[in-house]
């Protein structure tokens, strides 16, 4: 029987600290999503003042990176890239970068999502949060 990482609750909140963080630190009010293996919620949070939506939209990103296991960017890529088929593909993707997956030991254990400011500046924030556990495992 194979032997896999999963996301404690402790590690959640060791990402979320870290995206909070670097949100704040830039001035940023956005949505932290954060999702399981399997794409299901373990974290969510909306900072003051960021749009109402963001809770929805950074859920997605999480859920499609951890699906994927690789960052929703990809997607947005593969249908900016022409290939508009793409968006008929199952699973309620979210095809907007910002939806980071969280690799562990070259396993993905989950995904951040974050919603609220320009893609790449949720992308940042989400790396933030999963650099910020990676730290705190390394030690």
């Amino acid at each position: 029987m194979k032997q896999k990482n999963c996301l404690t609750l402790e590690d959640v909140k060791i990402i979320a600290a870290g995206c909070e963080s670097e949100a704040l630190r830039q001035g940023w009010a956005v949505a932290i999503a954060i999702v399981d293996d399997g794409g299901h919620s373990m974290w969510l949070q909306r900072l003051d003042g960021a749009p109402l939506t963001g809770p929805q939209i950074a859920t997605g990103k999480a859920h499609t990176s951890a699906m994927g296991r690789r960052a929703s960017k990809a997607y947005e890529d593969v249908v900016a890239g022409g290939r508009n088929a793409f968006m008929t593909a199952p699973g309620e993707l979210t095809m907007l970068e910002g939806g980071e997956p969280i690799m562990v030991d070259g396993e993905c254990v989950g995904a951040v999502g974050v919603s609220g400011v320009k893609s790449a500046e949720d992308a940042q924030i989400a790396r933030a949060g999963i650099s910020a556990l990676l730290q705190q495992l390394k030690r």
